[in-house]
């Protein structure tokens, strides 16, 4: 199970998918097994953009929108999916917009779901494009919280690093092990090993 390096904010950095919006019975399994492996570990969820960022590329293919317009549009769309995620925790889940409020939901029992706008527009870290998705956004949260391990939970039969948006190598820090997982592949013990 999860050792927890007393420097470190979690151990491990959960990334839930947007696409896993598309089926209810899928993210519900996912998050499952991630609030089981958070009975084990330190983590957060951080969640993609979903239906909410897939609604960001429809008016940006529409109107053109500036490179730094929609990727702050898209950022919010992940606040918006961390409240989906959060209610379907069934009252273990908790927004949080920092990391200091991230210890505090771990030390009060509760699972932190991170809506990252907040902490993003201070830090600004990454390229506005759409190069960068959720998933070089979670790397760099992973890196600034001390995780050890970032999990990408992917949509059904998608389970290989390719699936990782382009600027991911980049965005993702040294010691920081990245395992991409199928939703329908997830279990407590890939997530809290």
């Amino acid at each position: 199970m999860c050792s927890a390096d007393p420097a470190a904010a979690v151990d491990v950095v959960v990334k839930v998918g947007g696409a896993l919006a598309g089926d209810v019975e899928v993210l519900d399994r996912a998050l499952a097994a991630t609030a089981a492996a958070a009975q084990a570990c330190r983590l957060v969820i951080v969640p993609g953009g979903g239906p909410f960022a897939d609604a960001v590329r429809s008016v940006d293919r529409r109107m053109g929108l500036p490179d730094t317009a929609a990727h702050w549009m898209a950022v919010l769309a992940m606040d918006q999916y961390a409240y989906v995620i959060a209610a379907r925790l069934s009252g273990a889940g908790v927004v949080v917009n920092a990391p200091g409020a991230i210890r505090d939901a771990i030390e009060a029992g509760r699972i932190p779901v991170l809506a990252p706008s907040r902490w993003l527009f201070d830090a600004d870290p990454l390229p506005h494009s759409w190069d960068v998705t959720s998933d070089s956004i979670a790397a760099w949260i992973a890196g600034q919280l001390g995780a050890r391990r970032l999990i990408l939970v992917k949509p059904p039969g998608v389970d290989s690093s390719d699936s990782v948006d382009p600027y991911f190598a980049r965005a993702r820090p040294p010691g920081v092990e990245p395992i991409v997982v199928a939703a329908d592949r997830i279990a407590v013990a890939s997530l809290a090993r």
